[in-house]
């Protein structure tokens, strides 16, 4: 059951079953076979995303309940679609709405549900939702005690939150508890529940169970536990078995306590034949294990491939050193890595450390091991500080070969840091992981802890920090990006694709989701920085003079900061609308109403100068200050300037656009479209990549294209031009499935005077072939690729399985005779891209 492509829809917000039941005969005309839903159980009270799961054995009402999801399938299948499902079995929401934890809230260690949950329970239920400390609430007044309005049983209340007394504290005077007023009293009581309310501020020193990544809305499921997984799974299982399912998409399998056997789980639940992908973010090189049963990834990784094809190496390093003398400083990533992986350590995740390394001293202990508590910290902080990728899959039964290779490097990598740990200290820390001790129980736990928090530490220091501090580049920072500097070729994606033909060619190959940073075409427009860095730098240097009456000096330096304003400029750059004219006054706000929400997250995520934790409101106040005046209407010469000086850019980019979308379309995987993103996608960070596109107007362009949009200025501006290639060869898909999953992968050369400007590759089977020829890097060619003039004097080589043949090219649909050289001038589209397809008699 493995889809040809797949379609993102994101509920909620608006979106429900009936809705998205609508716009199926939309999504079938467009050529994709299976729609890709975002979670749809019951979710926390007006969630926008579906994460937050309080009920995962029912559809949620919000939605349409499971009547409107059953018509949804009925529309499905009588369209001939599929459908997966988004599961989330690592978290739910830490809410008073999800009924298992408000029993456990209720009756402790001794509710059904105590085991369900990643709660340490040698200490009481730590709940981090008060604004200040308990007593302080107290004292206010802003803690009471009250007739629950759900149960009518006595709970304390902290304003609209009602939490749950234990019975044993009340039952029998339940009138004397809810006429309680003294506060000493109502602090007695507090004491005698199985839970204490905390400051959230608290939280990632004190919370006594496991939450997603800091996310303390999102407490950590015990899937492991076989009854776990059978409470959290049946709805999904029967819609499975059902039918009305087709496969399953596993969010943040990392966070598992063994995701290879939860999997293995799955799998035998859920049947061979249900394609089954996971959310699993790999670095460069690594690959996911080959003994997990599924088709493969969500494709982060191959985000970061397609930076191989788009971004100019040759000249990437002048962008470095124009963004460097504008900072004032040369950046050594490996060092602003290490900050920010040692403020994750020791703030962020203070503690699930603490709780690491207490198991470990525990250990120690009953070892009789000499190590003392400052070594074994100090080992465990730079081993953590050290991980390069997200985790190790060891189990109870110790680590595999493959594992106790990267700690050993791991472990090489700390023992040269200039302050290197104790030997012996870090040699017990690896006994423990590699299940080298004789108190092998706690050594499980150890280890298993460990894997779940290398990812969170991963994510949380490069994804949400350092790629919000580095922004010398803002394409590079995304989800999957590697975080220091590296150089980029076309022949390492060649190599890429190939791999991952072998390794994974069922895995879906994404270019937007939900959660990357920005859309994938405002990232296809920011990669032609790296074409043009003096250019960019001279624009940014007067952008900054026509705006410096808006720089702030506040006791802490100036606000924006030099780094924060290139940020500002580039990420305006990257979600500048193709159309949007500065005269437009109504959508220059509509725009900067969402750039100010992305400028606001974007400085706390960096945790420099403000923070989530403690912002630091006169810098906020007058970084989004200079933001708004950016866009002001009364900045006319700044926005004009801005505008002329973009073009270029977006014209670049577009070409980048529709050569990653041909390359997602062609190369090994199955192609993923985020909705909205078969036309054009400039999207923010979340919350702005989750607004719903047009989908009216989708359809409408959908309906009018044809090959004649290649001669349009508005086709290529609103996107008709991506959709018309995006159809096109989703049909293909359709045609030529064996093509397309199972077809080799070949590399093609270029030679002449434009083959730096070309990405070719061919996939082929016995009797089939398609020829991909895609434009890159054309800043500098911009005149001759808009008079189709891009690839003069430029050939590409044909091996002999693929030459002498006669092909259609899928968007002219002219037919070419090809001998051993493909001559690029002769292709009719040009500078569009040329897809050759030929099946043999």
């Amino acid at each position: 059951m493995i889809p040809l492509s797949t379609y993102r829809i994101q509920f909620r917000n608006g979106m429900t079953f009936d809705r998205a039941a609508a716009l199926i005969p939309y999504i079938k005309a467009l050529g994709v076979s299976h729609l890709y839903a975002s979670p749809i159980f019951t979710a926390t009270r007006g969630s926008t995303h579906g994460y937050d799961v309080t009920n995962a054995n029912q559809l949620d009402p919000t939605l349409g309940g499971r009547e409107g999801f059953d018509r949804l399938v009925q529309a499905l299948k009588s369209a001939g679609l599929g459908l997966i499902l988004d599961i989330v079995p690592n978290h739910m929401a830490s809410s008073l709405e999800n009924p298992w934890w408000r029993d456990v809230l209720e009756y402790g260690e001794k509710s059904r549900y105590a085991r369900h949950f990643d709660i340490d329970w040698s200490q009481r239920l730590t709940l981090p939702f008060l604004g200040d400390s308990f007593e302080a609430a107290l004292e206010k007044g802003d803690i009471t005690v009250a007739a629950d309005p759900q149960t009518g049983r006595p709970a304390l209340r902290y304003y609209d939150s009602d939490y749950p007394l234990t019975p044993d504290s009340w039952q029998g005077r339940e009138a004397e508890i809810l006429a309680l007023r003294d506060k000493r009293a109502i602090a007695e009581l507090h004491e005698r529940q199985p839970w204490r309310l905390i400051s959230w501020r608290e939280a990632p020193r004190a919370l006594s169970w496991r939450r997603f990544f800091e996310v303390t809305g999102l407490v950590g499921v015990r899937v492991e536990d076989d009854a776990v997984f059978d409470d959290s799974h049946r709805l999904i299982l029967e819609l499975v078995r059902s039918g009305a399912v087709d496969g399953l998409r596993v969010d943040h399998v990392d966070g598992l306590a063994d995701p290879h056997a939860y999997l293995e789980r799955l799998r035998r639940e859920a049947g061979p034949d249900c394609y089954i992908v996971v959310e699993k973010i790999l670095g460069k090189g690594e690959q996911l294990p080959a003994d997990w049963p599924v088709s493969g990834t969500t494709g982060y990784e191959f985000i970061a491939s397609l930076a191989e094809v788009l971004v100019d190496d040759e000249k990437i390093g002048e962008l470095r050193s124009a963004w460097e003398e504008m900072v004032g400083s040369t950046v050594d990533m490996r060092d602003e890595l290490r900050a920010a992986r040692l403020l994750m350590v020791e703030r962020n995740f203070e503690g699930e450390f603490n709780r690491l390394l207490g198991l470990a001293q525990a250990i120690a202990r009953s070892e009789g091991s000499a190590a003392e508590e400052a070594s074994l910290r100090l080992a465990l902080r730079e081993l953590l500080i050290a991980f390069p990728v997200y985790r190790t899959y060891g189990t109870a039964a110790g680590m595999r070969p493959s594992d106790v290779r990267l700690l050993q490097r791991v472990a090489e990598s700390v023992r040269g840091l200039p302050a290197p740990p104790e030997p012996r200290a870090l040699a017990f820390i690896l006994a423990i992981l590699q299940g080298d001790t004789a108190s092998k129980a706690s050594a499980s736990e150890f280890r298993t802890r460990f894997q779940q928090l290398t990812g969170p530490l991963m994510a949380k220091s490069v994804e949400d920090t350092l790629f919000f501090r580095q922004n010398m580049g803002l394409a590079l920072n995304e989800v999957g990006a590697e975080p220091v500097p590296q150089p980029f070729s076309r022949d390492r994606f060649h190599q890429e694709m190939q791999n991952r033909l072998i390794r994974q060619p069922d895995a879906l190959s994404g270019t937007s989701t939900h959660d990357t940073k920005r859309g994938e075409d405002a990232r296809a427009r920011l990669y032609t920085l790296t074409e043009a860095p003096e250019r960019w730098a001279d624009c940014v240097d007067r952008w900054r003079q026509l705006n410096q009456t808006h720089v702030r000096f506040l006791n802490d330096g100036t606000a924006p900061k030099a780094a924060d304003t290139w940020m500002l400029y580039q990420a305006l750059a990257g979600v500048w609308p193709t159309t949007l004219r500065p005269q437009d006054a109504e959508g220059v706000k509509a725009l900067e109403r969402r750039f100010l929400i992305f400028v606001e997250k974007a400085l706390r995520e960096a945790k420099l100068r403000t923070d989530w934790v403690d912002n630091n409101e006169a810098y906020e106040t007058a970084v989004l200050d200079y933001a708004r005046h950016m866009l002001a209407h009364d900045n006319g010469d700044f926005l004009q300037d801005f505008y002329a000086a973009l073009q270029p850019f977006i014209r670049a980019g577009l070409f980048n656009s529709l050569t990653q979308t041909v390359i997602k379309l062609t190369a090994p995987g199955v192609p993923d479209i985020y909705q909205g993103s078969e036309a054009l996608n400039f999207s923010l960070v979340d919350p702005d990549n989750r607004r719903e596109p047009d989908f009216a107007a989708l359809a409408r362009r959908l309906a009018a294209s044809d090959a004649s949009v290649f001669t349009h200025e508005v086709a290529w501006l609103n996107g008709q031009v991506n959709l018309f290639v995006t159809t096109t060869l989703l049909h293909l898909r359709q045609q030529s499935p064996r093509l397309f999953r199972g077809g080799d992968y070949l590399p093609l050369t270029a030679s002449g005077e434009r083959q730096s400007n070309v990405i070719a590759y061919a996939r082929a089977t016995d009797d089939e072939a398609l020829i991909v020829i895609a434009p890159r890097l054309v800043f500098g060619h911009l005149d001759d690729a808009q008079r189709g003039k891009l690839w003069r004097q430029t050939a590409v080589a044909l091996p002999e399985r693929l030459a002498g043949r006669r092909y259609r090219d899928l968007f002219s649909g002219e037919t070419l005779e090809v001998s051993d050289a493909l001559m690029l001038d002769t292709l009719p589209g040009q500078a569009s891209p040329g897809v050759l397809h030929e099946v043999r008699e």
